[in-house]
């Protein structure tokens, strides 16, 4: 059977007659199946995933008006979305055996247009990382090479649909963590403007900056995953009342468009040569085909990442203060008081990366440091949110790479985090600026590996970034 390439393929076979849902779960499982030594999953959804296949096909049959927009869509969630009677871990051993009481809102919402969810997939401790290295559960795999990083947080979510296991996922990303693993395994990853969609029901990191987005092979399918999951939710007094457009109806965008790079970030010293090159060359051909691309100056790059780990790591300690042992998940066996069964459930429970950022997180929010280091991130984080505003009052999209190398070897910055936060150079000045942002499967680095193309638009105008990114043929 081939490989489905979009849901509007799958929708015309099945209303053709010439396939069934549960051909499709069928196909999907046996793909999770000859891809267990990724390890993107942690849970199955077999018997469930396979009664909502057998129900859609009889309403495609009985009563086809009835079908929700998604109906034949498999996807797989992160395991930090809430989905309800169904365990969801954060990828940590604080939440083991943990059952959610209720669905998030993005999940809900993919539900009711008659979306299949087949399972739950593995992600960095807490969304914490950026190589899908740090969960309990062990590293997931790049499916284009087994040595390989598949990037991070969301590394499950990616590899689900590279590996062809699931057509869409949803992800997070609080600072690139579904643009940057999109671009190490050749996918389409999309984080919208923050507010877009609701976070109820996803486990948080860091609050305001956490934002679900969606892996797909194509921008059609991101398109209508948005128009279903975004808008306004009684739940979250953080999302927008914006009325959402139909992303998946074409618009006519300007036959050319402008579009800025930031000269320092092309030219930036961590930027690998050859993806260097091509995104050069990338730029002279848009400016062949008559866009207007020019180079602007944006002189806080070097502090965007600084600024982004104080901010993450102060909202993480506040927000990984709930993993007690007291209510539920994990609880150490060994406590002998109260003030044991914290400390000694949170040490125990814990990876070391997340207890990294908690500390960190305690240290800038601490009395001696707050000024020095919060407030002033805080004000960093104003000036790069200005800037970024200027910019987009004369161009219309800001294009840059997604990451600044191919995907790395498993294991080689275990013991350098450092090298891993500054990785994400080029990702979190969208969520410190709560833009809109997508990486485009571009091109192949001369090691063989898949790289990526970020695109940025002002707030709120996933819209036409979506169209003109679809317009770039990849």
């Amino acid at each position: 059977m081939a490989r489905y390439k979009s849901l509007a393929d799958i929708q015309i076979q099945l209303k053709a007659g010439t396939l069934t849902c549960v051909q499709v779960v069928n196909y999907y499982l046996n793909q999770i199946q000859n891809n267990t030594s990724l390890n993107a999953y942690v849970e199955v959804f077999e018997a469930e995933a396979l009664q909502k296949a057998h129900t859609l096909d009889e309403k495609l049959e009985n009563n086809p008006e009835s079908l929700g927009r998604l109906f034949g869509m498999v996807a797989s969630i992160k395991d930090v979305l809430c989905y309800k009677d169904h365990q969801v871990t954060a990828g940590s051993k604080i939440l083991e055996g943990f059952t959610s009481l209720f669905s998030a809102t993005a999940v809900d919402r993919l539900v009711q247009e008659d979306a299949i969810i087949i399972g739950r997939v593995n992600c960095d401790e807490f969304a914490m990382g950026s190589s899908n290295e740090t969960s309990v559960y062990g590293a997931t795999k790049n499916a284009i090479d087994e040595t390989k990083v598949p990037g991070g947080s969301s590394g499950g979510s990616a590899v689900s649909v590279q590996a062809d296991t699931c057509l869409l996922s949803l992800g997070t990303d609080t600072g690139g963590s579904v643009r940057q693993p999109a671009a190490f395994c050749g996918l389409v990853g999309f984080k919208p403007t923050y507010g877009r969609i609701s976070r109820h029901g996803l486990l948080a990191y860091a609050s305001s900056f956490d934002q679900i987005g969606i892996f797909a092979n194509t921008i059609e399918d991101v398109a209508i995953t948005l128009e279903v999951i975004a808008g306004h939710d009684e739940y979250d007094a953080t999302v927008s009342k914006k009325t959402v457009p139909s992303y998946s109806t074409a618009k006519n965008l300007p036959q050319k468009t402008r579009i800025a790079y930031i000269n320092s970030a092309i030219h930036h010293p961590s930027l690998d040569d050859d993806i260097q090159a091509q995104t050069l060359n990338f730029i002279n051909r848009l400016q062949q085909d008559g866009h207007t691309v020019e180079a602007v100056d944006f002189d806080l790059i070097d502090y965007l990442v600084p600024t982004y780990y104080v901010l993450t790591t102060a909202e993480a300690s506040s927000n990984l203060a709930r993993y007690d042992g007291i209510r539920y998940g994990y609880r150490s066996q060994s406590a002998g008081n109260l003030l044991e069964t914290y400390t000694k459930t949170r040490t125990e429970g814990f990876g070391i990366e997340v207890k990294r950022r908690i500390m960190l997180g305690t240290f800038v929010l601490s009395a001696g440091y707050y000024d020095a280091y919060y407030s002033k991130a805080q004000q960093v984080r104003r000036l790069v949110k200005d800037r970024f505003k200027a910019i987009f009052e004369n161009y219309d999209f800001i294009i840059m790479p997604t990451t600044p190398t191919p995907a790395y070897n498993l294991g080689e910055h275990l013991d350098d985090p450092v090298a891993v936060y500054l990785a994400d150079i080029y990702t979190v000045s969208a969520n410190l600026a709560g833009m809109p942002a997508i990486s485009l499967p571009f091109g192949t680095h001369s090691s063989g590996l898949p790289i990526g193309l970020q695109l940025m638009a002002d707030s709120f105008k996933e819209e036409e970034l979506l169209q003109f990114s679809a317009s770039l043929g990849f």
